[in-house]
């Protein structure tokens, strides 16, 4: 049984099928293991082990009887915090919300249940989603699991720490500027950013809608594909034949994203880039300077659609929410329309030029995440540099997130270093396909 605890998702989905492994025995196993880890309290929000027996129960009767439901049916997954579960609090981190008790589960936790996968349980994640550091002083700050004095990276900083520290096969998580990305780097898993639109975000609680997505943090590209497919209600990618790099265009971006990178980062991504050209693949700069006004537009459309979308909350109890967090919010207050409609404006003109620019690609390449996790402590007692941190974590993800991307982290071999791959809108199986082949690359 302890071999559970480090295999991947579809690994484990493949001895539920063949009579290996017990659905009901698996599940007992990871909440066993939650229940008895020294930091499962900062990685959990809460357990649903009534829910997660009763599924596995259902899912090992399905497997005797050859009727499984899916290639995951019978494995157990972690839920980010602001995911809605019937009968469940989900409480997206924050006091505000303390006690919120939804009546029917969201619409991607509903897919996967029909799939037959089993919730074990909700797991912490910066307060409102808004943080791409993990930091949460209301609820708790989830541990990197290359140092536990770190933060995990946010906004799905529980989810990432479950699966990196054998608390969860996979997790789903929610994505915004990076907050799949980022504490999937942080942690040595993938991750998966949807376009924006592809995955429902019915009973999710929102961040900013226009760049909301769902996205798994898993230990394989195939457990992201797979877990695509359930979250979608949907065949997943098909993988199969996807090994080679030979004759992929892949393109460095040296605009913004390769700019102040901090030592192992920097070290992890020209190591990679060699492999990926030993491997056969074609590495092409690419430079494209419209991007720096999509990114200069991020002041003014996260935050002004996010305090428009709390703003009554937020103000009815300001003084329930960490300073820096409202801080962000409040950072909308001042944006006015006419504005936040230039923006988009502006930034549908830059996408149609990165779209131009990037046709001839497979892919376009850079770090996932400038810099290694931040120690907690400091976050804590240095206004200044939570800021300034936070903002560099999150600017290579957010690229994905302005252009209107799919995007895919996948760990290098170098602790907290991920390789961030962006492909196209809604180009999540073909994105998938090149990830099966730059992952084995990697792996050499």
């Amino acid at each position: 049984m302890e071999e559970w605890q480090r295999m991947s998702a579809a690994a484990l989905g493949r001895g539920i099928g063949r009579g290996e492994i017990d659905p009901v025995a698996l599940t007992r196993f990871f909440l066993d293991r939650i229940e008895a880890h020294p930091l499962a309290g900062r990685i959990y929000a809460r357990l649903t082990p009534g829910r997660a027996l009763a599924e596995a129960g259902a899912a090992a009767a399905r497997a005797r009887a050859g009727r499984r439901l899916s290639p995951l049916d019978g494995v157990p997954v972690s839920w980010k915090d602001l995911f809605d579960t019937a009968g469940t609090p989900t409480e997206a981190g924050s006091a505000l919300l303390k006690g919120r008790v939804p009546a029917r589960d969201a619409r991607v936790l509903a897919n996967a249940g029909a799939a037959g996968l089993v919730c074990l349980g909700k797991t912490h994640m910066s307060e409102l989603a808004f943080s791409g550091l993990g930091l949460n002083p209301v609820t708790a700050t989830p541990p990197c699991v290359n140092d536990a004095a770190a933060v995990s990276g946010g906004s799905s900083s529980g989810a990432a720490a479950s699966v990196a520290f054998g608390l969860a096969p996979a997790a789903i998580g929610s994505d915004t500027g990076g907050s799949v990305r980022v504490p999937a780097a942080w942690n040595d898993l993938v991750g998966l950013k949807t376009t924006a639109g592809r995955l429902s975000l019915e009973g999710v609680v929102p961040l900013a809608e226009s760049f909301d997505t769902v996205g798994p943090l898993a230990r394989t590209v195939e457990d992201a594909a797979l877990l695509l497919g359930v979250l979608e209600g949907a065949p997943p990618p098909d993988l199969r034949g996807a090994g080679g790099l030979t004759g992929r265009r892949l393109a460095v971006l040296r605009t913004v994203a390769l700019e102040d990178l901090r030592a192992a980062p920097r070290q992890a991504f020209e190591a990679a880039c060699d492999r990926l050209g030993g491997a056969g693949a074609e590495i092409v700069p690419l430079d494209l300077p419209d991007l720096e006004k999509a990114m200069a537009l991020s002041a003014t459309l996260f935050p002004a659609e996010a305090y428009g979308t709390w703003r009554e909350v937020i103000e009815a109890d300001p003084g329930a929410m960490f300073a820096e967090i409202l801080d962000r919010f409040r950072g909308g207050a001042g944006v006015s329309a006419a504005d936040y409609v230039a923006a988009w404006r502006t930034l549908e003109t830059v996408r149609a030029r990165w779209a131009q620019a990037t046709a001839g690609l497979d892919a376009v390449i850079c770090p996932t995440v400038p810099i290694l996790p931040p120690q907690l402590d400091r976050l804590m007692a240095d206004d200044a540099y939570y800021k300034s941190e936070n903002l560099l974590t999150l600017r290579n993800t957010r690229i994905g997130n302005l252009m209107g991307l799919s995007a895919l982290t996948l760990p290098t071999g170098l602790p907290s270093c991920g390789l961030h791959v962006l492909g196209r809108p809604m180009g999540e199986a073909a994105l998938l396909r090149l990830g099966a082949g730059i992952e084995a690359a990697l792996a050499t």
